[in-house]
């Protein structure tokens, strides 16, 4: 694998071969043999402070090399490494309190009808982890990324395909974390590093492979999901996909701030070139009047953004050709045209807009992420409108509504609009954008397909939850029930006993 500068295109160095299916092997197999490593909680939180600790010593060297490998700058990376660092702290906190076990005891009530036996409940770890890191955010959500540190929380082993467009940055953050797991006294077969496409089908398909986590394409990530749910053992695949992110900006809104939402929307879909996840790609704006004093704002700041790089050739190719496609579609005007840049390896922002009555079948495109900086503008001339629109949209990461200060303290249609919205997104905000996802444990970061392909969340602590199993023990003998179970909680655990919270 060749680590590819994206600013010149030119090959920075070798980092490694690509995985055969022997080496996948290997790695799996080494991995399942770690997993009783990982059983002491308090070693598991010792482990993951250690691998912040190590990403954050060679720090400099990690943030200059993804800078190199992506474009998407020193500051942005240096935020995005205190992230990773923060999310690995945060889970080893989580592994602390231990109150993601749920441990729930129901002692034997004979004199109930039916009678109930005595039940004692926990969660597991599901075994071998198999991780698909993202391309947009080579630390956050790529080798040391909320995959990793929530499954090596749960004490899953991780296994993590590498993406091509940062080997190099892989390497380094996969040798710091195998390092801290040295530090800690566990193997460091506990995390292991894999390149090359065919090493991403082999790991889905791996036996000893108990669950997938994905963040990429719907294209790639529903070749995976189909793929883990063909196993002659289907196993969990939680695979976040692509995401439109809809925002309604009320009449309201725009008679009082229509300036700063046009600015902030500016902001928002050029944040990083465009290339979030929750970046708003469609947005709805009220017609004539206000609602252009909005779009003239946002007009002249995507004019005023200057051309960025993308993370690869083909994501600029991709992104040129869905931007020439969309301005091919009848009724679809472009105030600012997005497209190539200065040079032949930038891109310059723009956007589309669409009466809302006019947006037909042939305009299904618009409904569908274009991953860059565009975003397309659906003019509407009432409520109506907006309910027919979002009845098309696909499931989201986020949706957002802008209101006024009336609606915002409660006026009518407001609630309903939010409502509305919150069928369609894991993550509803009001008057904000949804670019920047904060690491908290009220976070939910996943949404109805395709934004992903479960219920669960990437971000926040209930992540955990993903890589773990529950079990349950009925009617079994104190000296061979696990020490989380035991009558006098030997471990400190929060726990639920007879249906009271201890």
């Amino acid at each position: 694998m060749w680590s590819v500068d994206p600013r010149t295109g030119k090959q920075r160095e070798r980092v490694a071969d690509e995985a055969t299916a022997a080496d996948v092997d290997a790695a799996v197999r080494a991995a399942h043999e770690a997993l009783p490593a990982l059983a002491d909680r308090t070693v598991r939180a010792a482990f993951l402070r250690a691998a912040a600790k190590r990403l954050e010593a060679d720090g400099e060297r990690i943030v200059a090399t993804a800078d190199a490998e992506s474009a998407l700058g020193e500051p942005r990376l240096t935020g995005e490494l205190a992230r990773t660092t923060g999310q690995l702290r945060a889970f080893a906190d989580e592994v602390e309190e231990g109150g993601y076990l749920d441990v729930i005891i129901d002692h034997a009530a004979p004199d109930l009808t039916p009678p109930r036996p005595d039940l004692r409940r926990y969660k597991l770890p599901i075994g071998v982890v198999a991780v698909y890191a993202a391309s947009n955010f080579p630390l956050a959500f790529s080798v040391p990324g909320g995959d990793t540190a929530s499954a090596l929380a749960a004490g899953c082993p991780v296994v993590v395909k590498a993406h091509p467009d940062h080997p190099a940055t892989s390497a380094l953050c996969g040798a710091a974390l195998r390092a801290a797991a040295a530090d800690s006294g566990l193997p460091e077969d506990v995390v292991s590093v894999v390149h090359g496409f065919e090493a991403g089908v082999e790991l889905v398909r791996h036996p000893l492979v108990s669950a997938a986590g994905f963040t990429g394409s719907v294209k790639g990530g529903r070749a995976l999901f189909d793929a883990a749910a063909a196993r002659p053992r289907p196993i969990p695949f939680h695979g976040e996909l692509g995401s439109l992110n809809p925002v309604v900006i009320t009449q309201e809104a725009v008679t009082e701030r229509a300036e700063q939402i046009g600015e902030g929307l500016g902001a928002s879909m050029t944040l990083g070139t465009g290339q979030f996840c929750v970046k708003p790609g469609l947005v709805f704006v009220p017609e004539g009047g206000d609602g252009d004093r909005m779009l003239d704002k946002l007009s002249d700041t995507l004019r005023a953004t200057a051309p960025g790089h993308l993370l690869d050739d083909r994501m600029r190719e991709a992104f040129l050709a869905g931007v020439a496609e969309r301005s091919a579609l009848e009724q679809v005007e472009a105030p600012v045209v997005a497209g190539a840049g200065d040079d032949e390896r930038t891109v310059r922002p723009g956007l589309f807009t669409v009466a809302a009555g006019a947006l037909g079948e042939e305009h299904e495109l618009l409904l569908e992420e274009c991953f860059g900086p565009v975003t397309v503008v659906v003019r509407y001339a009432d409520d109506a409108e907006i309910d027919t629109v979002l009845g098309r949209v696909p499931g989201s990461l986020t949706a957002t509504v802008h209101l006024g200060s009336a609606e915002a303290a409660g006026a009518e249609g407001a609630a309903s609009l939010v409502e509305r919205l919150t069928a369609l997104a894991g993550r509803v905000l009001v008057n904000g954008w949804p670019t920047g996802v904060a690491v908290a444990p009220a976070q939910h970061h996943g949404g109805p397909y395709p934004a992903t392909t479960s219920t669960s969340t990437s971000v926040g602590a209930t992540a955990i939850e993903r890589w773990l199993r529950p079990v349950a023990f009925q009617d079994t003998p104190a000296a061979l029930l696990p020490p989380e179970l035991r009558d006098d909680n030997p471990l400190g655990l929060p726990r639920r006993v007879d249906g009271t919270r201890e």
